[in-house]
């Protein structure tokens, strides 16, 4: 039974909690609930033990605190001393000089899935494999460890059968790699139960994962289900792990995540999918010039939020955006994005989506998003034609470099090719904001019938 023990903190409109316990009512006030379910506060109320709240179905009422669980931002942990997919000599040469203890991780040459843990001792460089078994990392069989994370962290503090206790990592230049852990999605109380999951039809298929419609406890969902353990698991929860710091309606909102024999990630539906097939199925005898302005503003809207949070999509384009049953138009897909300001290497892009900087020297921001975004607004208002219809991709850039700039599509409002010119500015910091964009994008909305 729960504790009679009222929140830390007074919980805020809007607020998203899940349900610890089945909740049955008092009285024709509250709000009756199932262990599982996902409520929204709506207002405190004079006694902290109770809150107003909704649930998935609109139905509203009172909810006492301790019966629910707040729902945590997960967080992704750095790791500068993982190197990726280094030869073994390039990081001895990484680890020079010899100090004892100096050492890095990178992933294992001749076993792929598994990783090398590589340590200075005496001199020289000791390669230890670390093996992946059973959703466990382990170096000698004995020692097991949920991540490379918490493997580094033991053996900092004790040998432990290794050569040399670790002192100091030699720090991978540029980009980290981040990583989390499921227990971090239990704790954020965002883990819901495969068995109020009802997995129907195939709707799409990733490089991950494949994507089914289906229901969860009678709400209906999307769900993204994970291919293979060994390889995708961390790119899986890493894009699950950034979605549970996003709010705003006009981003796909993260349901939960199932952890089980496989991995699912489940979001909201979105009736109508996505836009750049929408635009195209329905084409100039369906959609409207409102349509059209609803789907910039929209999309744009999103992207502002993810500009004010620092948030980079690096993957913005209509095939990412997906339209619910009413034409409200969502971004979504975060399998690429990341906080702040930052280069990536060994990532392949969309040419055609991708600004020139970021193309050339792996170097993505907020306006790398905006060159994406001009390019997203031609294909709204192509429906949904290939970007740079007559070159071909191999000469995409030297075109782009050189100066060159689709023309407007056909009927497209001069006020909009306007706003996409300046999205293709060669230089970032010429380019707008998404905050400036949104302004003009909705006095363009208020006018347009």
């Amino acid at each position: 039974m729960p504790m009679d023990q009222a929140p830390n903190e007074t919980w805020h409109e809007g607020m998203e909690v899940i349900a610890q316990y089945n909740f049955q009512g008092r009285s024709a006030e509250d709000l009756p609930f199932q262990k599982g379910d996902l409520l929204v506060i709506l207002r405190a109320t004079s006694d902290r033990m109770w809150y107003k709240a909704c649930d998935a179905r609109g139905r509203e009422g009172m909810i006492p605190a301790n019966y629910v669980q707040k729902r945590k931002v997960v967080t992704l942990h750095a790791m500068p001393w993982f190197h990726g997919k280094i030869t073994r000599q390039q990081a001895e040469e990484l680890l020079r000089p010899r100090e004892d203890g100096l050492f890095l991780i990178r992933e294992s040459s001749n076993y792929p899935g598994d990783y090398t843990l590589c340590v200075c001792h005496g001199g020289k460089v000791e390669h230890y494999r670390i093996l992946y078994r059973d959703n466990q990392l382990t170096i000698d069989e004995e020692g097991f460890f949920k991540n490379l994370d918490e493997l580094v962290k033991h053996y900092l503090n004790d040998a432990d059968g290794l050569c040399t206790r670790l002192t100091r990592p030699v720090t991978k230049q540029g980009d980290n790699f981040v990583t989390v852990t499921p227990d971090e999605f239990k704790s954020g109380g965002w883990v819901i139960q495969k068995h109020d999951l009802h997995i129907g039809e195939s709707i799409g298929k990733g490089d991950f994962g494949d994507v089914f419609k289906g229901t969860y406890k009678g709400q209906a969902v999307a769900i993204k289900q994970l291919k293979d353990k060994d390889r995708g698991e961390q790119s899986f929860l890493q894009e699950a792990s950034v979605m549970t710091s996003l709010r705003h309606d006009n981003l796909v909102r993260l349901i939960g995540v199932v952890l089980s024999d496989t991995i699912f990630l489940v979001t909201e539906f979105m009736g109508k999918g996505n836009l750049v097939e929408y635009l195209r199925s329905r084409g100039r005898s369906v959609i409207t010039k409102k349509d059209q302005i609803n789907f910039a503003t929209d999309t744009c809207a999103a992207m502002e939020y993810l500009e004010s949070k620092n948030l980079v999509h690096r993957d913005l384009a209509a095939r990412n955006v997906l339209v619910a049953d009413d034409g409200t138009s969502k971004v979504s897909d975060f399998g690429l994005a990341k906080f702040g300001d930052f280069s990536q290497t060994g990532q392949k892009f969309p040419i055609k989506w991708t600004s020139p900087e970021a193309l050339r020297e792996n170097k993505f921001t907020s306006k790398s998003d905006m060159w994406s975004f001009g390019i997203l607004l031609w294909e709204i208002y192509s429906f949904g034609r290939v970007p740079y219809p007559r070159i071909p991709l191999t000469d995409v850039v030297m075109h782009v470099e050189r100066g060159y700039r689709m023309e407007a599509p056909e009927g497209c409002p001069p006020e909009i090719y306007t706003i996409m010119k300046q999205a293709w500015e060669i230089k970032p910091e010429d380019r707008p904001t998404f905050k400036t964009v949104l302004g003009k994008l909705n006095n363009l909305r208020a006018v347009t019938v």
